[in-house]
Order: C-alpha cells, then sequence, then structure tokens
C-alpha cells in the first residue's frame, strides 16, 4: 500500500518517516520529497507498506497527530497522474508576437 503523509517538518527525514510507520507493520519504503533545486523538503512524502491492512491501521491511526511539532495528514495515494506536454514549444521569452519594442499600431 502506498500512503501520502502531507504537512511534514521541513526537518523530517525518510529515516523517521519510516520509524514512525513501523510500528504499525513492515515498512518498504519511506521517502521525502524534496525540491529538484535546492535539495528542501517540500512537506510531504510517501511510504510504501507491505500488508493493506497494516497500511490502514496505519492512516487511521496517525491521520491528523502530531509529529515531529506538525499536524500530519495521512491517506492513500492516488496514482500519479501523467502530465499532459505544453503546446508552447520552444518559442524563446517574450509573449507570443508582440516582440516588444515600439509599437506602431499605436498611433
Amino acid at each position: 500500500m502506498n500512503i501520502y503523509v502531507a504537512h511534514l517538518s521541513w526537518d523530517t527525514t525518510g529515516d523517521s518517516l519510516q520509524n514512525l510507520f513501523s510500528q504499525y507493520g513492515e515498512v518498504t519504503s519511506a521517502r521525502i520529497v524534496t525540491d529538484r533545486e535546492t535539495g528542501r523538503s517540500r512537506g510531504f512524502g510517501f511510504v510504501d507498506m507491505t500488508n493493506d491492512e497494516e497500511g490502514q491501521k496505519a492512516i487511521d491511526s496517525l491521520n491528523e497527530t502530531d509529529f515531529e511539532g506538525r499536524t500530519i495528514n495521512v491517506s492513500v495515494a492516488r496514482p500519479r497522474e501523467e502530465r499532459r506536454p505544453n503546446n508552447y514549444g520552444n518559442r524563446g521569452g517574450g509573449y507570443g508576437n508582440n516582440g516588444g519594442g515600439y509599437d506602431r499600431r499605436r498611433y
């Protein structure tokens, strides 16, 4: 079972998250999602548990409880949605065909 954990402290680590959930059953992985550029926590993470019953018990027990100074939200993770590609292509900067500068149509 894949579990979503939100409102985590910026200081929460994957290990501390794994320790929290391992009280309810076997945890196969626990990871904190981080910002690509800064490496800083984004305040949420995912925990994988092998047994669905144990996972549900963890969700029921831990949702809206205090963990490392924050009230966390715990729920079943939804499947990741595919991102649609944008339709902008590689046009460079600017705003479409405006190009900036003096606008002759203005006067």
